[in-house]
């Protein structure tokens, strides 16, 4: 396994494990998609070829090996964030997790949104009919939890906040959002899909109704995702098909306990078991010590950043990961593609996030995001770009 110390300069070392950091690039994209390590990827082959099977049906030796596997993969990720096999269900991502409780949850009502949450965290609460309320944000791009106190009534039945927002960094006091939307009998849904890889997230501890995250941020595959809760039993089942059933006729169906009512069909199974080797790979690292590289290399950015009187920084010191910015007169566009032929990869646009940018009064920004892998010179070469950027635009 890799070091334990991220924080430590290591071109050797855990760059080398992941195959789509070629020399001379420098990747600043990882809260869009994080890069794969080795182990992932590994992990992913090996149940797509030797080891691959269904799961759950067969009755032959390799079938009832990968059902096993499948199913020490739910074990595992779960673990990862506190919680146990019972409460995960396998989505294709955090998107189609939050759609499945919006759509399933017996008491559709008012939910509670913040101005800073992904379009995924609210147009599936428009679709199935949720009435919205806005909570506004501090100064600096927080969640206003005080205004959000204020904000809530006996008539909200949820609250759906980003753990760590995608554009600003800023992260929530998950915790005091869980007593506040309890305090007035409504549940809490957790974006953590930028939250995941950077933070260490137990879901006990943080007293949440509802957790979701995507795997390919998490330096897992894409097409997988994972609906942690304690509060399955309640949702009724929203896609029919085969494993999700416990008795079929023509007059009546009975489905089969959560999570497995909330599967159905073939199961992503080469997905899972690589998301549950990123998990294990997070967690050799440790993700305290990938939180503390991060934030030294944020500190380092936006220091750096702060000293051009062109540059406009957006989210709170302490964001956990992301840089978002803007420069006078240059659209993020243009600093995206000179970055670019540079070796520099960022994210320009609005991030999945319209109603973040008319707050902020930009059209988009530029968003540098670091991973466990990232370092100094990446640090180093999106500056020296930025400054390729004035020279061009003058």
């Amino acid at each position: 396994m890799p070091s334990p110390n991220p924080s430590r300069k290591r071109e050797g070392d855990i760059r080398a494990e992941f195959p789509g950091l070629t020399p001379g690039w420098h990747y600043l994209d990882t809260a869009a998609t994080a890069q794969k390590p080795q182990a992932v990827i590994d992990a992913c082959t090996l149940a797509m070829g030797r080891d691959y099977a269904t799961v759950h049906r067969g009755v032959y030796a390799r079938s009832a090996d990968m059902t096993l596997a499948y199913e020490a993969a739910r074990r595992r990720i779960a673990a990862f964030i506190g919680g146990i096999e019972e409460q995960v269900t396998f989505v294709r991502g955090a998107t189609e997790a939050i759609n499945l409780v919006a759509y399933s949850h017996p008491r559709k009502g008012r939910v509670l949104l913040s101005t800073l949450e992904h379009h995924s965290n609210i147009v599936p609460w428009q679709l199935a009919g949720w009435q919205i309320d806005v909570c506004p944000l501090t100064a600096d791009g927080r969640i206003d939890l005080g205004a959000a106190e204020k904000l809530l009534t006996r008539d909200h039945t949820m609250v759906a906040f980003a753990h760590v927002s995608n554009v600003l960094g800023s992260p929530l006091d998950v915790a005091r959002a869980a007593e506040l939307a309890h305090r007035v009998g409504a549940e809490l849904l957790i974006d953590g899909c930028q939250a995941v890889p950077r933070l260490p997230v137990n879901v006990a501890a943080l007293g949440c109704d509802y957790y979701v995250f995507s795997g390919h941020k998490l330096y897992g595959p894409t097409g997988i995702g994972v609906l942690w809760s304690d509060k399955l039993d309640a949702l009724a089942p929203w896609q029919g098909g085969g494993s999700m059933i416990d008795r079929v006729t023509f007059e009546k169906t009975t489905y089969a306990p959560a999570p497995t009512r909330f599967e159905a069909g073939t199961p992503a199974i080469v997905e899972a078991l690589g998301l549950a080797a990123a998990a294990d790979y997070v967690s050799a690292l440790g993700v305290e010590a990938i939180h503390a590289h991060e934030c030294a290399l944020v500190g380092s950015l936006r220091e750096q950043l702060a000293r051009k009187n062109s540059i406009t920084l957006f989210g709170p010191e302490d964001s956990a990961g992301i840089v978002s910015f803007a420069m006078a007169g240059v659209h993020p566009h243009d600093i995206g593609t000179i970055l670019d032929e540079s070796g520099v990869a960022i994210r320009a646009g609005h991030h999945c996030a319209q109603p973040l940018m008319a707050h902020l009064g930009v059209p988009a920004t530029a968003r540098a995001s670091f991973g466990l892998y990232s370092n100094d010179d990446d640090v180093a070469a999106l500056v020296d770009g930025l400054a390729r950027v004035e020279r061009i635009f003058g």
